[in-house]
């Protein structure tokens, strides 16, 4: 090699050399301002995470974050030793208003911190073992990740998904809010993708055995969200009284509401109304003997006495034992014991309504109640012993009748009360044209469905385990009810039902005695 050709490999070493420390030095500032971008951005994701959970945290616990925050203040004002003193104060105070007035305390104030208390302390931290331990969450990578759903979607998702990993793998549904009532505790929870409120139906029973309490009632909020209702207290645990008769001082009728009468108390301590009237009229109460059906029955007579005394209410009574509706005799305008006598109080409830339909057809849609057009109302003791246990020709008549009034009745002012101990759809043939179902003590769980219908019984509505000294509770379900609602009848003892015969009868009611005007027709005949 001369040396040119040495300067020349010289010289492009040279170049390589020199472009390379150029290229090296624009890749170290690449290199630099991307990491600088990178930790900036992380920073800012950190930044609004972090913005975001106290977002989160002041919409869902704002009450906590407002406390956090008024103690704090006050601390950094006026010290510890005045906030001790305040503190102190506050509890002395609330100490008292609790011991002079519980009622009020817990309306206006105890129900908000127990439901603070039990977020933080029973649910917020159990809920979630609870729910998994009960099969209520779902393994995340079984949870579908859409790139094309919405933000609320993702808070939803993040909400979900998220807050549980703690649950080893698996998506827990979200506590979204507490509430607090005198006997109730209301859990809502927002589904994670895959469940339906069903699958908390079928778990109600593990999620009470998980809560310590005998029932939970679960009810769908919306379609993604689900209230778990855990019953603290029993407020049905004693007998429920009916009301008073001297207080039903309405001699016309008017003071009486027959599209709700009362008839007991609810499990959430509300009253219990039963229509007499309307699209609830029909009603099909079942239980085993010594459940309380009498109660059922009593209860809203007793109600609606001002009614019946003033001729608003005209009550016709089947007593195949003739033992029930006997001792109170006087209220029932129509009354029967035998099958043939049923069936000539059937047949006079008929004329009645072919009458109405002649006198109102074309005029108006539902017959206005009043003395002149009663509320004709049939009390159906022990339905099954005349629908079944009788001879054929008297079932199949009395079954033609009873679907006649069923059916057509309601418009008309007619209502259909029957009970019976084994409700069966050959029992009561009629079964499913009675609408409002009441389900007292049943000795078979599969008698809750055949009352209540199917997914009753997965719903809390747990007949057949009430006990055999609560006479007088049961579940109701009525049309547009998704949940069974757990009731007491009241009480109603002979010495009432004595005087409600007494006051309904010195009032003057209308009773009607179907065997001497079947003697007058007879004699008539034959003259």
């Amino acid at each position: 090699m001369n040396g040119f050709g040495l300067v020349a490999l010289c010289g492009g070493l040279a170049v390589v050399l020199w472009v390379l420390a150029k290229l090296g030095r624009a890749f170290a500032a690449i290199a630099e301002t991307l990491a600088a971008l990178a930790v900036i951005g992380v920073a800012l994701w950190a930044l609004l995470r972090a913005v975001g959970w106290i977002v989160r945290q002041l919409v869902t616990r704002w009450r906590s974050c407002l406390a956090v925050l008024a103690v704090t203040a006050w601390w950094h004002w006026w010290g510890w030793l005045s906030l001790a003193l305040v503190g102190g104060t506050l509890a002395l105070a609330t100490l008292v208003w609790h011991v002079v007035d519980a009622v009020g305390f817990d309306r206006w104030c105890g129900r908000w911190l127990r439901a603070w208390w039990l977020r933080w302390a029973v649910y917020g931290r159990k809920l979630p073992d609870w729910l998994h331990a009960c099969g209520l969450t779902i393994r995340d990578e079984a949870v579908p990740v859409d790139v094309t759903v919405n933000l609320v979607s993702r808070r939803r998702k993040r909400e979900a998904v998220a807050q549980a990993r703690q649950q080893s793998g698996v998506a827990v549904p979200a506590l979204l809010r507490v509430r607090s009532g005198p006997s109730w505790d209301e859990v809502q929870v927002r589904l994670v993708p895959g469940q339906k409120p069903e699958d908390f139906d079928d778990a109600a029973r593990a999620l009470a055995t998980a809560r310590r309490v005998t029932r939970v009632q679960v009810r769908e909020v919306s379609p993604d969200v689900v209230s778990l209702d855990f019953m603290r207290r029993d407020l049905l645990a004693t007998p429920v009284s009916c009301l008073p008769l001297p207080d039903l001082v309405a001699v016309d009728g008017t003071g009486v509401d027959l599209r709700g009468v009362y008839a007991g108390r609810t499990e959430y301590g509300k009253p219990w109304l039963l229509p007499l009237t309307g699209p609830g009229a029909h009603t099909l109460v079942a239980g085993a003997t010594g459940a309380g059906k009498n109660s059922v029955m009593w209860c809203p007579l007793v109600s609606a006495a001002s009614a019946i005394r003033a001729g608003v209410v005209r009550v016709s009574g089947i007593d195949p034992k003739g033992m029930e509706l006997a001792y109170g005799r006087g209220i029932f305008a129509r009354y029967g014991v035998s099958g043939k006598e049923a069936l000539d109080v059937l047949d006079a409830l008929i004329d009645v309504l072919e009458a109405r339909k002649r006198e109102f057809a074309g005029i108006t849609r539902d017959v206005p109640i009043s003395a002149e057009n009663p509320l004709e109302l049939l009390e159906f003791d022990e339905i099954g012993a005349l629908t079944k246990y009788t001879d054929r020709k008297t079932r199949e008549a009395i079954v033609e009748r009873l679907a006649i009034l069923t059916t057509q009745g309601r418009a008309l002012g007619f209502g259909v009360r029957g009970y019976v101990q084994e409700p069966t759809k050959d029992t009561v043939p009629v079964r499913e044209l009675l609408p409002r179902r009441i389900c007292l003590r049943v000795t078979s769980k599969t008698h809750v469905g055949m009352v209540l219908g199917d997914g009753a019984y997965e719903r809390g509505a747990w007949a057949n385990r009430i006990p055999e000294s609560a006479a007088g509770v049961g579940y109701a379900w009525g049309e547009g009810i998704r949940e069974p609602l757990r009731v007491r009848a009241g009480w109603v003892s002979d010495a009432t039902v004595k005087a409600l015969e007494n006051y309904v009868t010195n009032g003057g009611a209308q009773v009607i005695d179907l065997a001497r005007k079947r003697r007058e027709g007879n004699a008539r005949g034959t003259a």
